[in-house]
């Protein structure tokens, strides 16, 4: 497909984004490696127990299931998948935001290492004592604000919404319950009302973690 205007919301297909996550896995999976072992070098858990990796999966995952919804060129797809592994780099990895373009610059070139690291940098919280001071207006203006970054954090809200909602673990039930009320304040904080697909948020995406949430 070729290149569009980014001021154009017009979205890939679904055919043409997958064939090209196909023409870029061995990429995709050399990210993926070491977006796991950095966190395995901090001995960062999920869940407590869980390798941390089983989240970035979780989250990398969903960017491939409904990125097509948002890229508008092959250029994007690098950068779009880094950034749901590396998300949280910054945040709990050490990494710096020169660190994240240095280890993106490996996997893409200097214009896609800059947007990878962009979406990384957008999604590490504020720092803060509560939730609601690290998720600050200001943090979900700077998401709002970058290109990928709104569909990257709702691809890390869509993996932990589905892991809380696995079981009947009292902590997961926690969680469920937390993610439930937080959801409408969410999602429209995380809405750039934006005609551009890069700030887009797939409504099929929204759709499945509005099954998971409680009413």
């Amino acid at each position: 497909m070729l290149e569009t205007p980014s001021s154009m919301s017009i979205f890939m297909d679904k055919s043409s984004f997958q064939s090209l996550i196909k023409a870029n896995t061995a990429t995709i999976l050399a990210i993926r490696d070491a977006a796991w072992r950095l966190h395995e070098s901090v001995n960062q858990k999920y869940d407590e127990h869980l390798p941390y990796g089983y989240h970035l999966n979780m989250v990398a995952d969903a960017a491939i299931q409904w990125g097509y919804g948002v890229v508008i060129g092959e250029s994007d797809i690098l950068p779009l998948i880094f950034g749901a592994y590396f998300h949280d780099s910054i945040e709990d990895a050490r990494l710096s935001y020169n660190d994240v373009v240095r280890v993106a610059s490996g996997f893409m070139d200097a214009d896609q290492a800059h947007t990878a690291a962009e979406i990384v940098y957008a999604l590490t919280n504020e720092k803060g004592r509560t939730r609601a001071e690290r998720a600050s207006d200001r943090y979900y203006e700077g998401i709002r604000s970058t290109p990928f970054a709104p569909f990257v954090k709702l691809c890390d809200r869509y993996a932990n919404t589905l892991h809380s909602h696995s079981d009947l673990l009292s902590n997961h039930q926690r969680m469920l319950r937390i993610y439930s009320g937080e959801w409408q304040h969410f999602i429209e904080m995380i809405d750039a009302k934006s005609d551009d697909a890069r700030f887009s948020l797939p409504a099929d995406m929204v759709a499945e973690i509005e099954k998971l949430i409680i009413k």
